[in-house]
């Protein structure tokens, strides 16, 4: 089981380099309604990508498939929907929904024309979780961190993974053989929780994917190509020589892995709260 990756970027010249680099789906991001209010005084990206990206960013594509993520449902949903099909989303990404009716309205706006993702990123969709997992259509699930965590008054987003939140949910997708992930990943050796953890622990959940975080390559858009080319064909080479890796590991492995980040997102709580 590889993970699929995803790379969240509307610049043409990053989305080939990415896809040659293994990178299994681009991701454009049109989210921006209540995102501010959200997530305006965190240290994340608020991506202000434009519509008119998918087609642009589509065009370039060979291999990857293109993940677009819409604004939560509202009255331009429709056309939103409709504009990003007929411009190449292979797949859809429904941000911040709480309800089983928003996801219904949902898939019943795509109608079949591609995939139907679903990033569960409120306490109430949680809560609702398993009413819209009765629901015909959905393809993928992402467990969307960042926002979980501010739902659940969490001080730093890997505790999610430490108080049986992600694993929770995930038995509840596997169960449903509906394909899942969580999160971001960094370069190998990277990160405040160091990726070869948190991908020691999409393995022993079953997750299929994760999204390639900001500081996997954080890109001023002025780099020299081969610069670029490195990061990505090093970053995703070294992503994917540990999955194999762990392919031989026992559950003690995984066990110990379990221990080493619950250690780490201890710390880094008791640090916050400082």
């Amino acid at each position: 089981m590889a993970l699929k990756l995803m790379y969240i970027t509307n610049n043409e010249r990053i989305a080939k380099i990415a896809e040659s680099s293994g990178v299994d789906w681009i991701f454009i991001d049109l989210e921006i309604n209540g995102k501010e209010k959200r997530q305006g005084h965190l240290d994340t990206v608020i991506s202000r990508h434009h519509i008119s990206d998918v087609k642009r960013i589509k065009n370039v594509l060979t291999n990857a498939k293109l993940l677009v993520r819409i604004n939560p449902i509202y009255d331009g949903s429709e056309y939103e929907i409709d504009k990003v099909v007929n411009d190449g989303a292979d797949i859809i990404m429904l941000p911040y929904f709480s309800t089983k009716d928003e996801v219904e309205v949902f898939i019943e706006l795509v109608r079949g024309r591609a995939k139907v993702c679903l990033l569960c990123e409120t306490q109430k969709a949680v809560d609702n979780i398993d009413d819209i997992l009765e629901l015909n259509g959905i393809d993928y699930i992402h467990i969307g961190l960042n926002d979980l965590h501010l739902n659940y008054n969490k001080r730093f987003m890997f505790e999610l993974l430490t108080d049986g939140t992600v694993e929770m949910l995930s038995n509840k997708f596997k169960a449903m053989g509906i394909p899942y992930g969580f999160g971001g990943i960094a370069r190998i050796g990277q990160g405040i929780l160091p990726a070869e953890y948190v991908i020691a622990e999409h393995y022993r959940l079953g997750s299929n994917m994760a999204i390639l975080s900001r500081s996997f390559y954080r890109s001023t858009n002025e780099e020299p190509k081969d610069e670029i080319n490195s990061v990505f064909e090093n970053g995703v080479r070294e992503i994917r020589d540990y999955e194999n890796l762990l392919l031989n590991k026992g559950r003690d492995f995984f066990k110990e892995n379990q221990s080493k980040i619950e250690d780490i997102v201890k710390k880094q709580v008791e640090l916050i709260g400082i």
